[in-house]
């Protein structure tokens, strides 16, 4: 997968997320895109979709392949919603999932306190 976000830049907004930081509108949403990336290059594969409407969606998970019309395994949140999961808080917003693959708990959270911990400089 082409990465379209700088991974340093990336792990960086998701830190300032998980350190209750307030992020701006195109931060929120870099840093929402930033783990749909990593998401899908940890766990290639074209099995299920993760969407988050209106900001982007990764086909990832191996298994059976998608080839023609909606994805038979979906997952769908808000932007908050997803952010929380990858980070390991309880999310407050609502999941959307369908499908006998679209359980994403095994694979949560994407980004652990190791990772988060604020860099020494």
């Amino acid at each position: 997968m082409r990465r379209r976000i700088d991974p340093e830049q990336g792990i960086e907004l998701i830190r300032c997320y998980w350190m209750g930081r307030e992020l701006s509108k195109a931060d929120q949403q870099r840093a929402i895109r930033f783990a749909l990336e990593e998401f899908a290059v940890r766990h290639p594969g074209k099995s299920v979709e993760i969407r988050i409407p209106w900001v982007g969606a990764v086909q990832a998970i191996s298994g059976p392949v998608h080839t023609r019309g909606t994805p038979p395994n979906i997952v769908e949140m808000d932007g908050q919603t997803w952010l929380d999961l990858v980070i390991g808080r309880e999310p407050e917003g609502r999941i959307r999932a369908s499908g006998t693959r679209a359980d994403l708990s095994s694979f949560m959270p994407l980004f652990g306190p190791a990772q988060l911990q604020e860099k020494q400089r």
